[in-house]
């Protein structure tokens, strides 16, 4: 056979698996011999979701509607490999196919995942059509390497050109997310624009070891499950694995702990590494009863004042493990005198024995048009000294810390905004030991909104506040202190 004739093969098996991506992977590529030797071809779970991606477009119904898939999964499973005979499978059975491939770095792009991509297209029985430099695959034949090609491209919220340009109308287009738990929520709002074009075959794959337990990638999985083909892969039932080390890991951290849920069952945390409270602490909370009220506990507030125009000011309330005592009060916009407004009008309402605002920013001026209307508040410093300066770098992580101790028997409401606030901040050590919460700026860096609803509800946790019922009367609001043997900071 000539070489025009292997491949004019080459071309008529193309057509032939334009939608069968398993069938594709098992003709181009040489199992049993050479590099592949020890492979008689994709591993099951490779098998299984080429599957599903061959029957959502040999479906005329379904062809043109996007296919999301999310893969969570433990280590070593092969899913670099997997990805690397799809696109090969992606390009090969459809001219002009475009797509993009990023990660949680640019490190994970250039030394794992593309070394991957650039073997297994020289693997392939076509290895002569496409040209493979370090961060793009496209076509050999000259006058189509800027219509026909997959590039690897880092994320960055701040440069989402290649995702927001991804377009390919009447044609195909794939677009990876890999280790896609660190891949901030913006960048997979821009992503979506990529799904809008008609009569097109659109592929989105987010795969991953699931290290995040908030954030989009585990929103496959949750609230956006409707939309995604999701998949939970135990990297001890796939073929290959290191059977003998990960029950090791199994044995020796337990099979129910964190690490053992992320790095081999494929299975969210109950707890992220660095996450400061935990999902599954919170959700508890938003689902508890308060057996009884307690009356005697005073009726805190924590008033957060925006900062930055697409944040929220927020009023929260907490009588003891009540944090429901009243529905949360939220508005948008830095005037100081409507602000001073809205927290006067929810004073007189409620009458509150305590009312903690904070003094950052915006905040000191709505503090100075309380006050010189004669309202009693307390100003709080989210960066000034903790009470237990050995264990708290300063204010904000004290606060946060005992509302952490409160969440357990507490109860608050149902907010999706107060979960993710509460669930979104992370925390480390510093040189001392002390307790340091991930700073707001950085958060935004992640993609996170500012906390606000969560440290409204931190701040009622700002200082000690006396019971109504060992009190021989009641006390005005204001700045007096009591001692800490007078308080229960959990309730």
């Amino acid at each position: 056979m000539t070489p025009e004739q292997a491949d004019d093969a080459i071309a008529a098996a193309a057509v032939r698996f334009k939608h069968d991506p398993k069938g594709w992977a098992n003709y181009a590529y040489d199992w049993g011999h050479g590099q592949l030797q020890r492979h008689t071809g994709p591993r099951k779970w490779q098998g299984e979701t080429f599957d599903v991606i061959g029957e959502h477009l040999s479906n005329p119904a379904t062809r043109f509607k996007p296919l999301r898939v999310a893969v969570a999964s433990g280590h070593g499973i092969g899913k670099s490999a997997f990805i690397s005979m799809l696109l090969n499978w992606g390009v090969s059975t459809c001219a002009h196919t475009r797509g993009v491939v990023t990660a949680n770095t640019e490190a994970q792009l250039r030394t794992k995942t593309w070394p991957e991509v650039s073997k297994w297209a020289g693997l392939a029985i076509n290895a002569h059509w496409w040209k493979v430099p370090a961060m793009s695959l496209y076509a050999a034949e000259d006058g189509a390497e800027k219509s026909w090609r997959i590039d690897a491209s880092p994320w960055s919220e701040n440069n989402t050109e290649a995702f927001a340009g991804l377009h390919n109308e009447g044609k195909r287009i794939i677009l990876v997310f890999d280790e896609a738990s660190k891949i901030a929520p913006k960048v997979w709002e821009v992503a979506e624009g990529a799904l809008t074009d008609e009569d097109t075959e659109i592929i989105w794959l987010a795969f991953g070891n699931p290290t995040q337990n908030t954030g989009r990638f585990r929103e496959c999985f949750g609230k956006y499950r409707h939309l995604w083909i999701t998949r939970k892969i135990d990297s001890r039932t796939v073929e290959g694995t290191n059977k003998a080390y990960l029950e090791e890991m199994v044995n020796t951290y337990g099979e129910d702990s964190d690490i053992v849920k992320v790095r081999v069952r494929g299975e969210f945390p109950s707890q992220a590494v660095a996450q400061f409270i935990g999902t599954d602490t919170v959700e508890a909370a938003q689902q508890r009863r308060l057996e009884f009220k307690d009356e005697g506990a005073p009726l805190i507030f924590g008033v957060d004042i925006a900062r930055f125009g697409d944040d929220e000011s927020v009023i929260r309330g907490r009588q003891g493990r009540d944090g429901r005592v009243i529905r949360p009060i939220k508005w948008r916009g830095m005037d100081t005198v409507y602000s001073a407004g809205r927290i006067a009008e929810a004073i007189d309402v409620h009458k509150p024995e305590a009312v903690f605002i904070d003094g950052g920013g915006v905040g000191a001026g709505v503090i100075d048009i309380l006050k010189s209307r004669n309202y009693r508040i307390t100003e709080v410093n989210f960066g000034g000294a903790a009470r237990e300066a050995t264990k708290y770098a300063n204010k904000s992580a004290e606060m946060w810390s005992l509302m952490k101790d409160w969440l357990p028997t507490g109860v608050v409401d149902g907010d999706d905004k107060l979960k993710d606030d509460l669930t979104g901040r992370e925390y480390f050590f510093d040189k001392d030991g002390r307790t340091v919460m991930e700073k707001k700026e950085d958060m935004k860096k992640r993609g996170l909104a500012s906390p606000d609803d969560a440290d409204a509800l931190a701040l009622t946790f700002a200082e000690p506040v006396q019971r109504k019922d060992t009190r021989t009367s009641r006390q005005p609001l204001g700045r007096t202190r009591v001692a800490a043997t007078d308080y229960n900071p959990l309730g």
